[in-house]
């Protein structure tokens, strides 16, 4: 009998096939997942609650990488919290997205030939609902690839009837008290989406446009503006200076002749002005600039609207019918015919908001529209976080926080859109305004309307957090799992929803806060660090990795990058890396079973067990504190690291090996090794479970025939420690790393055999031999051995017969030769590095850069010299 047959154990067949294949486990075991009801929280359970509410995607969206990353990092806490006892919620949603679903329509109309005045409002919204249920909510299918662990029983949207009902409610509520009202202010206005939107829905860009400076007045009494948007002179009602400037003293107070049309305007002292920007002098436009708005209030100028709702020119005149930015060229051409001109700097680089959905130039405008009175509210959103009701994570970020909610303007929430939740706001004939709330009766008769706007998209989700249990009824859900627990979402939404829930949440909930704990994510960038984008090639498809590689994967990926509040980069080389990790655990499980990895029964007494299982153990239980400390602390970088290098490194590297002699000699040695490494895999298979759910629970109900890990247990630490075993196995470790380290330098193949002679009398080493020499590919010395290099490591000798394995002068002659062009590159980084002229001159990044060549120089010759006195004499 051979060698191999003779250490080959006899062990069961497992159920488990030799390779993972994601794609024939994971969409079966999901759905099994789901039928079998585990993700279905009770509210009547007298089990403790622990809510997350899912940060609702757009009814119009699909699964991209952000919200991959942020789903699996919910995932995890919410079946960590289940395995633990807990009565865990994890409750899903979508967003109607008023702005991206009525453009969705309006483009699906005009394919035909039709707008949405074609159809009217009440026809075009009914579009818009079979929209949404043939087209919308394919993130929802998309939710179940990913694992996502969602009460599906509880999904709701926010244009469903209850969520309307809680709308209907609050806007009432904020109406009576006075925190919401009508006003005409300066509002961020889209010409291509036709409607108002908010300050952090414009993204700002550098624009190359032109900074023209054009002369009001004559002679003494002129002087000179400067502008982006030469158009928007039309509407000038005032020229502004500050008030102690002395070179416009004789100005304040006198009418100018404003060019171009046939009006004069005042000039006014206001602090606002820079004197030193520019000329000192601005121009007053309060229809059409926020700051100029608040200029114009404080002197009581008149507002002039001068272009429509799709930025085309409305006064009268020889721009009357222009589109704006055509107006702007032909405003200068005519003040350039007039001599008015005094400067002109094209490119001018200048930073222009745009729409955040259709990329089109926003235009300032004055409008009628209504306002959330936010002071009280943000004060109280300020207070939650400051006394500490409401944790920020990481902590950094509530500087952040703290300038959105100490700085907020108030809240302008109507949009002028068809899809949405229409403002509850009646008119009568004679003036009459009536606010209509759910359980109103709207008025009726003759000449009686609804307020055409819409509310903001952002306004009914921000009564996510109780508005989804069941408020404004006082429902078992809300009573359950209200307050939420743990709001995990983009630092990038702060103001658009984080602070507004806060606010709402106080408010409706008499002071309770919608959540404990706000953690905070980064971005999703690619390998480089730089913004994912459709408009680039770097956007990846999330669905195309869980095809190739897994879900498991992918998520394990996230999860591995998500360090607290800071951006995560992603490639598809790190994937790959997750991917082969699931198989490794795939295998590694699979020999287990082989061999006889067993969950039942009790584990041996720690007398009955080798250093190496009882090293084991205590590297386990060091682990499971660990994960558990990085879970409080949303530390889920951390986490996965830990348990990537316990999984592979500890177990299924050096455990699994250095166990394998102990295996293949059978008897009561391989049944207490054989519970023990069924231990370890149970409780790994666990602390794994909720970052990769599938290939975990699939290994788990194989290795001890349980019902699923979903509602398995989660793993706590006996406290079982064994330092001393620790230590003996990391002598064992050091000499097996250091003899690879020598076999790797001399050339030697890694299944390549080496007769040697291992001293380790008197050393805690010597137990381990026949483990040391299947893991170093070492033969016994036989006759005619002969000590050709010896290394002593650890209080240990390992002496290795070389000959006959490696060609020695040639090795010789090898490391000669990288020695010598070691020394070369440190003589010439040496050389550069002592001259005191060039030392003069050079960057300090070059000058740094020789002396690490220089360091690098030092290691190698270091290296190559260690090297060279090993080897055999000649």
């Amino acid at each position: 009998m051979t060698e191999n047959a003779q250490q080959q154990p006899t062990a069961p067949i497992t159920e488990l096939p030799t390779q993972y294949t994601p794609a024939e486990v994971e969409g079966t075991l999901y759905e099994r997942w789901v039928e079998k009801g585990y993700f279905t929280a009770d509210a009547k359970s007298d089990k403790p609650p622990y809510t997350i509410v899912i940060p609702p995607p757009n009814v119009t969206g699909s699964l991209h990488l952000g919200h991959a990353f942020q789903h699996t990092l919910m995932d995890a806490l919410t079946r960590r919290k289940r395995m633990q006892g807990y009565e865990a919620l994890w409750l899903p949603g979508m967003d109607h997205a008023g702005i991206a679903t009525q453009n969705k329509v309006e483009q699906q109309l005009a394919e035909e030939g039709k707008s949405r005045h074609d159809l009217g409002r009440e026809e075009f919204v009914e579009r818009v609902w079979q929209w949404k249920e043939e087209y919308g909510g394919r993130i929802l299918g998309q939710m179940r690839r990913l694992g996502d662990g969602v009460d599906w029983s509880r999904e709701r949207f926010t244009m469903d009837e209850g969520l309307s009902k809680a709308v209907l409610t609050i806007f009432k509520r904020l109406y009576e008290d006075e925190l919401i009202y009508r006003a005409e202010r300066i509002i961020n206005w889209c010409p291509r989406c036709l409607t108002a939107i908010s300050d952090i829905e414009v993204e700002y860009q550098e624009d190359a446009g032109e900074l023209v400076s054009i002369r009001y007045g004559e002679g003494e009494d002129s002087l000179v503006v400067a502008t982006t948007r030469a158009e928007t002179m039309l509407g000038d009602t005032a020229v502004a200076v500050h008030p102690d400037d002395e070179r416009y003293q004789h100005l304040i107070g006198k009418q100018i002749k404003l060019p171009l049309t046939d009006r004069t305007i005042p000039v006014v002292a206001d602090t606002h002005v820079d004197p030193a920007f520019g000329t000192g002098a601005v121009k007053v436009t309060p229809a059409h600039d926020p700051n100029d708005f608040e200029i114009g209030r404080r002197h009581d100028l008149p507002s002039l609207t001068i272009m429509d709702e799709h930025g085309v020119i409305t006064v009268h005149g020889p721009f009357l019918g222009l589109d704006r930015f055509e107006a702007r060229s032909t405003v200068v051409g005519a003040l350039k015919e007039q001599g008015r001109i005094v400067a002109e700097k094209r490119p001018y680089m200048h930073s222009v908001g745009h729409c955040s959905r259709c990329k089109t130039t926003v235009e300032p405008r004055l409008s009628m529209q209504w306002w959330v009175k936010v002071g009280p509210l943000a004060k109280a959103a300020g207070d939650a976080v400051r006394d500490g009701r409401v944790k920020i994570h990481p902590e950094d970020m509530s500087k952040r926080y703290f300038d959105w909610v100490d700085n907020m303007h108030d809240w302008c929430i109507s949009r002028q859109l068809w899809w949405g939740h229409r403002i509850p706001i009646w008119y009568g004939p004679d003036g009459e305004v009536v606010c209509v709330g759910p359980d109103d009766e709207p008025p009726t008769g003759e000449g009686w309307t609804q307020d055409s706007d819409v509310l903001d998209t952002w306004f009914s989700s921000g009564l996510w957090p109780f508005s989804t249990l069941g408020w404004p009824e006082q429902t078992e859900d809300l009573r359950k799992f209200y307050p939420t627990d743990v709001l995990l979402t983009g630092h990038d939404i702060i103001f658009f929803w984080v602070a507004r829930m806060m606010m709402f949440g106080l408010y409706a909930m008499d002071g309770e806060v919608p959540f404990h704990t706000i953690a905070l994510t980064g971005l999703v960038r690619d390998e480089f660090g730089k913004k994912m984008s459709k408009s680039n090639p770097n956007a990846v498809d999330p669905l195309v990795w869980m095809d190739a590689y897994g879900s498991d994967a992918v998520r394990f990926t996230l999860a591995n990058g998500a360090n607290p509040g800071a951006d995560v980069p992603i490639g598809e080389d790190w994937v790959k890396a997750s991917r082969n990790f699931t198989n490794k655990i795939w295998n590694a499980t699979r020999f287990a079973l082989m061999n006889g990895a067993t969950v039942e029964g009790p584990l041996p007494d720690a007398s009955q067990m080798s250093a190496t299982d009882r090293w084991i153990l205590s590297r386990l239980n060091t682990t499971v504190a660990q994960v558990d400390a990085y879970y409080d602390d949303y530390q889920f970088a951390k986490l996965a690291d830990a348990l990537y290098h316990f999984a592979w490194d500890e177990v299924f590297d050096w455990y699994v090996e250095l166990s394998k002699t102990t295996f293949f000699a059978g008897g009561e040695q391989a049944r207490v090794s054989g519970r023990v490494l069924g231990e370890v895999l149970d409780v790994t298979l666990r602390l794994l479970h909720p970052v990769i759910p599938f290939v975990t629970d699939a290994l788990w109900t194989t290795l001890t025939g349980g019902e699923s890990l979903v509602i398995g247990d989660w793993p706590k630490d006996s406290g079982f420690r064994d330092k001393d075993a620790e230590l003996e196995i990391e002598l064992v470790q050091r000499v097996v790393t250091e003899v690879r380290r020598f076999r790797k330098d001399q050339g030697l193949k890694d299944g390549q055999k080496v007769p040697a002679r291992l001293e380790l009398d008197g050393t805690a080493l010597a137990p381990h031999e026949a483990a040391i020499r299947q893991l170093l590919r070492l033969q016994p010395e036989g006759e005619g051995f002969a000590a050709t290099a010896t290394l002593p490591v650890a209080g240990a000798t390992v002496a290795l017969d070389l000959s006959g394995t490696i060609d020695v002068v040639a090795e010789r002659k090898r490391l000669a030769k990288d020695l010598a062009a070691a020394e070369k590159e440190k003589a010439q980084a040496n050389a550069k590095l002592g001259n005191e002229a060039f030392l003069a001159k050079a960057p300090d990044n070059v000058v740094d850069k020789i002396r690490g060549r220089l360091a690098k120089a030092d290691e190698d010759i270091a290296r190559i010299q260690e090297q060279l006195d090993r080897l055999p004499q000649q």
